[in-house]
């Protein structure tokens, strides 16, 4: 059972300190491991960080040893009450490197308020000083991280991380988001324009364009789930990949398919006619935004498939 911080000694604070000093710089080599490939200068910034954060961590060390003997007890943050709990970063691959920088922010900011809220409550002057200059030495491994990240970010390559990072979105969320997007807005048209236009029943379209969009969202999740698991291409984890695409591609389909929610028959294939020539629009917009596909060039695409699909429902739906 965790122990309260106030229970604790003065030489079990310290073989606390020792561990989160430890624990602290082997997260830093995570984080520095996993930007390595794709951000290396942010990788030098927690490669000197980890460093710091070892020799600060032997220096508690002999400090414990000159005072309480060789032989140091292994407490951990989990044994002792109020520490938050820290994401397991090593199994995170690709690492972001907005989130990196927050989580590190954030590591240094809970340890150091929680020396200093400690060294308020105890009464022992020992203590109390020891949790003082434990969170000076947290201060100052944030000042640390913000001189060596001044130092090695340079405009340059903060112009080329982020140009990287924006590949990585691209390549994780934009490209199977807009595979599915698609798919969901222009393959669902056929079924849904030709149940509407051979029942003349809004509801039997509705339907049947609802069953065309959820079971079209389950496939492309598969497929894109299990396309590549992301280990040689960085396309990232393949079941979010798949779990992106499923969704937008679900969200495609029922873009034009609920208007038939609406009774009246004639008002309700205008609206969906109009909700197509929006998601249309959307996808068109998207490719040249994300994809650098020229405007003119994606829209006459994505028009004239959406147009073949659609005329061909209406054909089938009306013979």
């Amino acid at each position: 059972m965790a122990r309260k911080f106030r229970d604790l000694s003065e030489a079990e604070i310290l073989a606390l300190a020792i561990s989160l000093e430890e624990e602290d710089g082997r997260i830093y080599a995570d984080f520095a491991d996993g930007l390595r490939e794709t951000y290396p200068a942010s990788a030098a910034v927690f490669d000197a960080m980890q460093q710091e954060e070892s020799a600060h961590r032997a220096a508690l060390i002999d400090t414990y040893r000159e005072r309480f003997g060789d032989h140091i007890p292994l407490i951990r943050r989990s044994d002792v009450k109020g520490f938050v709990e820290r994401r397991p970063m090593w199994r995170v691959r690709p690492l972001g490197l907005d989130a990196v920088r927050k989580q590190a922010e954030t590591m240094e900011l809970e340890t150091r308020r929680f020396y200093e809220r400690a060294a308020a409550r105890v009464t022992d002057a020992g203590i109390r000083k020891l949790l003082g200059d434990l969170a000076a030495t947290e201060r100052q491994h944030y000042a640390t991280a913000a001189t060596l990240e001044r130092e090695l970010l340079t405009d340059d390559v903060r112009d080329e991380e982020d140009a990287a990072e924006r590949r990585l979105f691209v390549l994780q969320i934009v490209q199977p988001g807009l595979a599915g997007l698609m798919d969901g807005s222009v393959s669902t048209l056929a079924p849904l324009f030709a149940a509407a236009f051979a029942t003349q029943s809004t509801h039997d379209a509705f339907v049947v364009g609802l069953a065309a969009s959820v079971g079209a969202g389950i496939s492309m999740g598969f497929a894109e789930a299990l396309s590549d698991d992301g280990s040689l291409t960085g396309r990232g984890h393949p079941w979010i990949r798949g779990v992106v695409c499923g969704l937008m591609t679900t969200a495609g389909g029922l873009g034009h398919t609920l208007p038939y929610l609406v009774p009246d028959f004639h008002l309700a294939t205008t609206l969906a006619i109009v909700v197509v020539i929006l998601e249309l629009g959307v996808i068109a917009y998207i490719r040249n935004r994300f994809m650098d596909t020229p405007l003119f060039s994606a829209t006459v695409q994505v028009v004239l498939g959406g147009a073949l699909v659609f005329l061909a429902g209406w054909l089938i739906g009306s013979a």
